[in-house]
């Protein structure tokens, strides 16, 4: 194969793959089947990626322009090895409506997403010069599990919001979304989340519940609204534990990547860390919503079994070309509180069960106190939203949350091994 950082080898005849055989990350099929696969991957991320400006207010143009950019500049970044996607982070959803309820305006939530992306991008460089064994040390599971979990038990009280609009409408799409992730294999039940919500949309049509007037007067063609953030420091408590969210995701996502190609990307922890960092900062810079690297890509990759970074091109130059059209920003600004409601029912529920989920992956023992008093207490802090100012900084549930965790567990430990009841050896792990 060539050097060039954009020449990729042609797996076989490129038209054709046998049952089990992968296309490699540094290989493509023809171009015309490559560009499908990127049409596949757009369409896979498309479903959560529109929801987060839908949901915080963000314009889905700009957000999609800097979901292209982030994952070009993700590509390069990591010189083409590394194959993924960076779609709209949920993360951010949170932080962006506690500053919502402060009336603080869009801008200042863009100013915690930019100082968000730069703080991950410095834990990008540190890790990526000091390795990923200080971050299990800081964050064991039973204190990342708890900090994700939050993050989405955190955002339970909006979707009642959403849902009581119109209950008729959110009852149809959450039915749509469960049943067709079980009723379809393959990519069909993969996009269960889009697919319900087009369901949910219709029957919103028909019953009245959707307004077009902005549809009629925009334009077909033309850049996405951009906007640059407003300085306000007393959000950023607010914000930084979405640092550690994204953390988790983009090192379970390159450990999933790596495990599936059967390739050692440990030395790309950093950059990739890095790479979601300066895109998300980027896109908070100019009005987009914050990155990450999506599981939703990911499933396409283990269905399909192309690798190829290529794909992924061909993918960000759809998602580039769909957010300057102006009228389809619109049609999706267009998706009324009850679709929302249904959708987030499920959504936000699972965002909350990946929390656990790493809890149950790696064995946490809740029979040992510190455990369990500590993941009680985040949890209900979370779920509650607890939530005060100190001289005009403001502290959600989220954050709270995050602070109490990281104080209790560590605190705990240290007074538990201190007086005996610990033993010294005890693992950080379990």
């Amino acid at each position: 194969m060539s050097s060039g950082l954009f020449t990729w080898k042609l797996h076989g005849d490129g038209k054709t793959l046998k049952p089990g055989e992968v296309v490699e990350p540094d290989e493509r099929l023809s171009w015309p089947r490559t560009a499908g696969i990127g049409a596949q991957h757009v369409i896979a991320m498309f479903g959560a990626t529109f929801l987060v400006p839908i949901l915080t207010g963000f314009d889905p143009s700009t957000t999609l322009f800097f979901t292209a950019m982030s994952t070009a500049l993700f590509l390069l970044i990591n010189k083409n090895k590394l194959p993924s996607y960076l779609g709209s982070s949920f993360g951010f959803i949170a932080p962006i409506a506690a500053v919502a309820s402060a009336h603080k305006g869009i801008a200042v939530a863009s100013f915690g997403i930019m100082v968000t992306g730069l703080l991950l991008a410095l834990v990008g460089v540190l890790v990526h010069f000091a390795g990923a064994k200080w971050i299990d040390k800081i964050m064991p599971p039973v204190v990342n599990g708890a900090i994700v979990a939050i993050i989405g038990f955190n955002l339970a009280p909006s979707v009642w919001t959403n849902f009581k609009k119109a209950p008729d409408t959110a009852v149809v799409t959450l039915v749509a979304v469960l049943l067709i992730g079980v009723l379809f294999r393959g990519l069909v039940g993969r996009l269960n989340i889009l697919l319900g919500v087009l369901v949910g949309y219709a029957y919103a049509c028909i019953r009245g519940q959707v307004d077009f007037k902005a549809v009629e007067g925009a334009a077909w063609v033309g850049l996405p609204q951009f906007h640059l953030p407003q300085v306000d420091f007393s959000i950023l408590a607010m914000f930084i534990p979405v640092v550690l969210v994204l953390v988790a995701e983009n090192v379970g996502h390159v450990k999933s990547v790596a495990q599936m190609t059967g390739r050692d990307y440990d030395n790309q922890i950093g950059t990739a860390l890095m790479a979601d960092g300066i895109g998300t900062a980027i896109a908070g810079f100019g009005g987009g919503s914050g990155t990450t690297t999506y599981g939703e890509n990911i499933g396409v990759m283990a269905s399909t079994k192309v690798y190829s970074t290529a794909a992924y091109w061909c993918a960000a130059a759809f998602a580039l070309i769909l957010s300057l059209c102006p009228k389809f920003g619109a049609v999706i600004n267009t998706i009324p509180a009850g679709v929302l409601g249904g959708v987030t029912t499920l959504l936000y529920g699972m965002i909350g069960m990946i929390g656990v989920r790493i809890w149950v992956d790696n064995h946490v023992n809740f029979d040992k106190p510190v455990n369990v008093m500590t993941a009680a207490v985040t949890m209900i802090i979370g779920i509650a939203d607890f939530t005060f100012a100190v001289s005009g900084v403001q502290f959600n549930g989220i954050a709270i949350g995050t602070i109490v965790v990281l104080v209790m567990y560590h605190g705990l430990k240290a007074i538990g091994k201190a007086t005996g009841t610990i033993a010294k050896d005890d693992p950080d792990v379990l």
